[in-house]
C-alpha cells in the first residue's frame, strides 16, 4: 500500500476541510484520538479544546451559524451523549453540524469483551442509535466504504442544512483508505438542492400567477434563509419586486433591518410595531420565505392568525399555498425564478417605521433594562454579530432594531439555556470581519461560565455583558412568581475571566448608568476582549404583557 494513501480519518478530515471549515470544537477522548490525531496534523483546520462535549456543541452550532457549517468531535458514549443536547438544537435551528464519534475497536465489539464508556453488557450500537436520532444521516465508516459514505452524508447535511454522525471504530479509524479520494468544494460553491426542471417550473408559474393577481403583497423572512445561505437571494427578491418584509423571531438578522422595505418582527400579538400584525394579516398575498415554524415565542404565543389559502410557503424542498403543493423544488432555484419574472408591486405594505429605543436614565440612576438596552443599541456598528441568550434578554432583543449590517443569532425553538455563551464561542471564530457581542442573563451563564477559559486560551475577542438579576427571570414568564427555586447562587462574575486564565481582557461591574456608559465606551475602543456584569433590579417588570404570560401559563397548566 502506497504511503501516501490515506487513513479513514485523514480522509474524513480532509475532506470535511474541503468545505472550507478551520475549526474542529471538541474534547479529546480515547477511543477518538485518531481523529484528534488527524485533525492536529491538518493544516487547514485547528483544534478547538472545549470546557466540555455539550459547550463543543454549542460552540459548534455557532461557528455553523455564520460559516455555514460547523465539526463537532467527542469520544464514545459519555463524550456523544454529553453533546447531544447541543447537536438536537443545531438539528432545531437547520445547521449542518459534522459530529465525528470514534468508538471501541471491530475487535472489542466482536467479542463482546467488556470496556469503559459501555454500560457493560457488550452492546456497543445503543448509543449510535441515539445520537444518529439527533442528525438527518448518519454513517459507520469502514477503510471500503468511506469515499462513498463521505460524499452521502455531506450531500444530505447540506440539502437537509442538518447534523450528521459519523462514527468510526478506532481500528478501522487508522487503516489505509480503498479507492480513490475525492477532492472537495468550498461551502459556498456546493449547491445544496437540485430541482427537478418541470415541478421547478410549474411551481412558478403558480407562484407568479398569484403574484400578478395580488395588489398587497408581504413576506416573511424565516431562519431557513440563513441556514442554506440564501441571504443575497432574498435581498434580490426584496428589491427586484419592492414587496415589504418582516422578520419572524427565529428569522430576525438574516437580511438588514436598515433596508428600506423592512416593517419589523412579525409575532402575532407580540409583534412589534404593534400594528404589524394587522398589516401582515390582512395583506391578500403573503409570501413565507423558508416556513414559518408555529413555535410558541415565534408566534406570539401562538396569537398569529396567518390565511393558509393566501400565503405562499416557499420551503426548503417545496412550494405550498393551501391545498396545493409542489416538491422536488430547491428554495434557492425558486428564489431566482421568481426573481427573473417579477416585476415590483404597485403597493407597498406600510407600517409604523421601527425606530431606535429612546435613550433614559440619569448618571446616577441604578442599571436597568429600560436604560440598558438602548445604551446597547447604540454602540452597535455594522459587521457585528448580537448574540441574544434564551431568556428575558432575548424577548428584549428580538424587537429591537438593529443597525446596517449587524447580525443576530438566537435559539428560540430549542431554546437551552447556557447555549450563548459557548455559541459566542464559535461565532467568534467564524466572524472574522466584526465583532461578536453577547447578551446573557446570569442563570443561563451559569450553565456554561467555564467556556470563558477556553475564550481567553484562543485570543478571541467577544464583548460579553451579562446581566444580574440574581435568578432565572424567564421562569417569571412562563410560571407562577414567588419561587425560591428560581433564585441563583450569588457569583462575582467580573472576575471569572481571570480565575480562568484570561489575559488583556478588559472586565467591570456596573450598576449607574454613568458606570455602564463609561463600560461601553471603554470596550468600543478596547483592543481586547469586554467583560461586563450589568445590574438588573430582580423586581423590574418582565418584557411581556401580563396578558400574555397568564395565556402562557394556562395553557401550560389549564384549571
Amino acid at each position: 500500500m502506497p504511503s501516501n494513501v490515506p487513513t479513514v480519518v485523514e480522509y474524513v478530515i480532509n475532506r470535511l476541510a474541503d468545505l472550507g471549515i478551520d475549526r474542529v470544537f471538541g474534547v479529546p477522548g480515547d477511543y477518538a484520538f485518531p481523529f484528534d490525531d488527524a485533525i492536529e496534523k491538518c493544516d487547514r483546520l485547528g483544534w478547538v479544546a472545549c470546557a466540555n462535549e455539550l459547550n463543543a456543541a454549542y460552540a459548534a452550532d455557532g461557528y455553523a451559524r455564520v460559516y455555514g457549517a460547523s465539526i463537532l468531535s467527542t469520544t464514545y458514549g459519555v463524550g456523544e451523549l454529553s453533546a447531544l443536547n447541543g447537536v438536537m438544537g443545531s438539528k432545531s435551528q437547520r445547521l449542518p453540524v459534522f459530529f465525528l464519534v470514534g468508538s471501541p475497536s471491530t475487535q472489542i465489539q466482536r467479542q463482546g469483551l467488556v470496556t469503559h464508556h459501555t454500560l457493560g453488557d457488550g452492546v456497543f450500537n445503543n448509543f449510535q442509535a441515539i445520537s444518529a436520532f439527533a442528525c438527518c444521516v448518519s454513517t459507520n465508516l469502514t477503510p471500503d466504504n468511506v469515499i462513498d459514505e463521505m460524499e452521502r452524508v455531506i450531500r444530505d447535511a447540506l440539502r437537509f442544512s442538518q447534523p450528521a454522525y459519523i462514527i468510526v471504530p478506532m481500528d478501522y479509524a487508522v487503516m489505509p483508505i480503498n479507492g480513490t479520494p475525492i477532492k472537495g468544494l468550498p461551502l459556498a460553491t456546493v449547491k445544496r438542492a437540485k430541482s427537478d426542471p418541470a415541478s421547478l417550473e410549474a411551481a412558478i408559474n403558480f407562484v407568479m400567477g398569484k403574484v400578478n393577481a395580488a395588489k398587497n403583497i408581504v413576506a416573511l423572512a424565516s431562519n431557513l434563509i440563513s441556514s442554506y445561505g440564501l441571504t443575497k437571494q432574498f435581498t434580490d427578491f426584496l428589491d427586484k419586486s419592492n414587496i415589504a418584509f418582516a422578520a419572524t423571531p427565529m428569522g430576525k438578522g438574516v437580511t438588514s433591518e436598515s433596508h428600506p422595505n423592512y416593517l419589523g418582527i412579525y409575532s402575532g400579538a407580540t409583534s412589534s410595531p404593534k400594528d404589524l400584525k394587522t398589516v401582515i394579516e390582512s395583506a391578500d398575498l403573503v409570501f413565507d420565505v423558508g416556513g414559518l415554524i408555529p413555535e410558541d415565542i415565534n408566534t406570539g404565543y401562538w396569537t398569529n392568525n396567518l390565511n393558509p389559502e393566501k400565503t405562499i410557503v416557499l420551503g426548503d424542498h417545496f412550494v405550498k399555498l393551501g391545498g396545493t403543493i409542489f416538491t422536488g423544488v430547491g428554495l434557492e432555484d425558486v428564489l431566482i425564478g421568481i426573481i427573473q419574472r417579477i416585476k415590483p408591486v404597485a403597493k407597498l405594505a406600510t407600517s409604523e417605521r421601527p425606530s431606535l429605543l429612546p435613550m433614559t436614565g440619569n448618571s446616577a440612576d441604578p442599571t436597568t433594562s429600560a436604560n440598558f438596552y438602548p445604551r446597547l443599541q447604540r454602540m452597535l456598528r455594522a459587521g457585528d454579530v448580537l448574540v441574544a441568550e434564551t431568556g428575558n434578554c432575548m424577548l428584549y432583543l428580538t424587537p429591537m432594531l438593529l443597525p446596517e449590517s449587524v447580525g443576530f443569532q438566537t435559539q428560540a425553538l430549542w431554546g437551552s439555556i447556557g447555549w450563548a455563551t459557548p455559541a459566542t464561542e464559535g461565532i467568534c471564530m467564524a466572524n472574522k470581519g466584526g465583532r461578536t457581542i453577547l447578551v446573557t442573563g446570569d442563570g443561563s451563564h451559569q450553565l456554561t461560565a467555564n467556556e470563558i477559559g477556553t475564550m481567553g486560551r484562543y485570543g478571541i475577542k467577544p464583548i460579553i455583558f451579562v446581566l444580574n438579576n440574581a435568578l432565572y427571570g424567564i421562569e417569571v414568564v412562563v410560571s407562577e412568581t414567588g419561587w425560591k427555586y428560581d433564585d441563583l447562587a450569588k457569583w462575582n462574575y467580573s472576575q471569572l475571566p481571570s480565575v480562568m486564565g484570561c489575559s488583556n481582557w478588559f472586565c467591570v461591574k456596573v450598576s449607574t448608568v454613568a458606570e455602564l456608559d463609561a463600560a461601553i465606551e471603554k470596550s468600543n475602543s478596547f483592543d481586547g476582549a469586554s467583560y461586563i456584569e450589568v445590574m438588573i433590579p430582580a423586581s423590574e417588570s418582565q418584557p411581556v404583557p401580563v396578558q400574555l404570560q397568564n395565556h402562557v401559563y394556562k395553557t401550560n397548566i389549564p384549571a
